[in-house]
C-alpha cells in the first residue's frame, strides 16, 4: 500500500472515529458474520480484514464522500429538498446505499449479499447508528451503510481467504 492510500485510509479510520465507531465496533459484527463458516476465526483476522478494506481508493472515497453530507445535513447546509431527504433519512432517498454499493462490490457478490444482510439486520454499532440518528440531531443517513458496507466486505475477504486455505 502506498504512503497515500496509507494516509487516506488513517485519515478514513479517524473520520470513523469522529462519528463514534470504532474499528472494535466493526471487528465485531465481521466476527459475527464468519464464525460460524469459519470456525477458528479470530477477531485479529477481521481486524486485518477491515483493514485490507480501509486501504482501497473507492472505499475511501465513499467513506469521505458519505459522512461530509451526513456532517453538512447536520449542519443545515444542503439545499432542498436534499436537505430533508438526507436529515430524515428517507426511505426512498436509496443513495446512501448506492453509495456504498461501490465498497461491497470490491468483494464481488458475496459482498452485496453480505451487504444486503446487515442493512437488513442492523447488527451492532449499525443498529445504534441508525437508532440515533432517528433520536437526536446527529445525520447518520451515510455512516450505517457506511459501516455496513466495511463489515460486509471484510467479512467477504475472510471468507474468500478462508477458502483460499
Amino acid at each position: 500500500m502506498n504512503k497515500v492510500t496509507s494516509d487516506m485510509r488513517d485519515i478514513c479510520i479517524n473520520l470513523l472515529k469522529d462519528r463514534g465507531v470504532s474499528l472494535k465496533d466493526i471487528v465485531e459484527i465481521v466476527y459475527d458474520l464468519q464464525i460460524k463458516y469459519v470456525p477458528d476465526l479470530t477477531k485479529e483476522v477481521c481486524l486485518e480484514a477491515i483493514l485490507r478494506v480501509l486501504g482501497k481508493r473507492e472505499v475511501q472515497n465513499a467513506i469521505l464522500t458519505g459522512i461530509e453530507l451526513d456532517v453538512l445535513a447536520e449542519r443545515n447546509m444542503l439545499s432542498e429538498p436534499l436537505q430533508s431527504l438526507i436529515s430524515t433519512d428517507n426511505p426512498l432517498y436509496g443513495i446512501d446505499e448506492i453509495l456504498v454499493l461501490s465498497i461491497c462490490n470490491v468483494y464481488g457478490s458475496i459482498g452485496l449479499t453480505n451487504f444486503g444482510y446487515v442493512d437488513k439486520t442492523k447488527p451492532g454499532i449499525i443498529g445504534e447508528l441508525d437508532k440515533m440518528g432517528k433520536e437526536t440531531n446527529k445525520c447518520h443517513t451515510f455512516m450505517d451503510d457506511i459501516i455496513g458496507a466495511i463489515a460486509a466486505a471484510a467479512a467477504s475477504s475472510v471468507a474468500h481467504n478462508a477458502e483460499d486455505n
